[in-house]
């Protein structure tokens, strides 16, 4: 059954706190609809997820809702459970990682952690089925790394470095898995992966996954270093092992998620600071400059311009959120930025317009009312309440320093 809607989250977005109030309603629906609040048995999906801890801590942040912030670290408490064991319907039980119940709970991603789809994986034996992959369980790369970061931004929300050493420990544990190749040749890396991370379940390699690599390594070394946390793994090896992947690499998309993919990264970068080994300042440019060439082509399409029922609402709530990221980074470097950086951000505010668009569009019942919503409602609903109120996603705050 689908929750009744609250009425506020139709209303015109027209001001901070009724953008506020509306993604507080979708993040209260979420908890009541996925066993979070109250607690029950409920339905775990890794990329959700993340999107929702971090959600949590907006609205902590932002309208001083401790509850909030309990639900936050509570999520990711529930995921490391459901996520970090084999499925139900599975021959194998316990962990992924194969440790006890007392070590698993110290170290609870070790093994990794599923997507949480709807079948189970693909076994050996089993033949490739591109139709049938798309709803099978595994790891996928991406929603690892968004993992890493919804827990390095409960870490430094709550001042827990555990919460970065997990992240840390899902990062060494990934990149061990997915990444590949001989000496001297071109490292690559696997799309999917097998739950138990032993096989790889679609060998071909995502577009931007040593990019978020790269880029997510790098601030969970920043966190690491801000907490004072000396525990857990140093990712140096795993930075320079993106990193050599990303040279001659086209990330430029005219996918509207990839092209937010692209604009939150770039964003990240410009905080993180002036670590790793490929110049800080020319990425973030290059990043940006991928961006403005898939929006240039992707208003060329019209896709903004199909009726509800032929469009999917979270890939594009992951461009307005990316066009988020860019209003961001335009405020913290307008003043100072390069000629440039001034020229892509420009470029980038010339769309500003797709952002209240799709935002517009999406939270108006009417359009909440189409299979295409109500199919993928946990994940809509989450990412229009990160649109509405993105910081928590999107900003790095301060790490207090213990």
């Amino acid at each position: 059954m689908i929750a009744q809607r609250s009425p506020g989250v139709g209303a015109r977005m027209d001001s901070r706190g009724s953008r506020a109030e509306a993604a507080a309603a979708l993040m209260a629906r979420f908890a009541e609809r996925t066993g979070l609040a109250p607690i029950a048995e409920g339905r775990r999906y890794l990329w959700t997820d993340a999107f929702a801890v971090c959600n949590y801590i907006s609205l902590a942040r932002s309208t001083g809702d401790a509850h909030a912030g309990e639900l936050a670290l509570e999520l990711v408490d529930r995921v490391h459970h459901a996520l970090g064991r084999h499925r139900h319907d599975d021959r194998r039980h316990g962990r992924i990682s194969g440790l006890g119940e007392l070590e698993g709970d110290a170290h609870p991603t070790l093994g990794g952690l599923r997507i949480g789809k709807d079948l189970p994986e693909r076994t050996r034996h089993e033949p490739f089925d591109e139709s049938l992959e798309w709803d099978r369980d595994g790891q996928y790369f991406h929603y690892l790394t968004k993992w890493m970061h919804a827990l390095d931004q409960a870490s430094r929300f709550a001042g827990r470095p555990e919460l970065n050493v997990w992240a840390r420990e899902l990062a060494r544990v990934a990149h061990g898995a997915f990444c590949y190749g001989l000496p001297g040749d071109r490292r690559r890396m696997y799309w999917k992966m097998s739950i138990d991370l032993t096989h790889p379940q679609v060998r071909t390699m995502g577009q931007h996954d040593p990019l978020d690599g790269y880029i997510t390594c790098l601030q969970l070394e920043a966190t690491a270093s801000a907490l004072g946390a000396p525990n857990g793994p140093d990712l140096d090896a795993e930075v320079a092992d993106f990193a050599s992947m990303l040279p001659g690499l086209n990330l430029a998309t005219v996918d509207a998620l990839g092209i937010g993919g692209l604009l939150v990264d770039a964003y990240r970068t410009a905080q993180i600071g002036p670590r790793g080994p490929l110049p800080r300042d020319a990425l973030v440019d290059s990043l940006l400059g991928a961006a403005v060439a898939g929006l240039e082509q992707y208003a060329h399409l019209r896709e903004l311009h199909e009726p509800a029922e032929h469009r999917l609402a979270f890939r594009e709530l992951g461009l307005a959120i990316g066009l988020h990221a860019a209003t961001l980074l335009r405020d913290d470097t307008e003043a100072g930025a390069r000629p440039g950086r001034r020229a892509w951000l420009d470029a980038l505010r010339r769309h500003d317009h797709l952002r209240t668009e799709i935002e517009a569009f999406w939270v108006e019942p009417a359009h909440q009312r189409v299979p295409s919503w109500e199919e993928h409602l946990d994940i809509n609903e989450v990412m229009l309440a990160t649109s509405l109120m993105p910081t928590g996603f999107l900003r790095l705050e301060p790490a207090p320093k213990l």
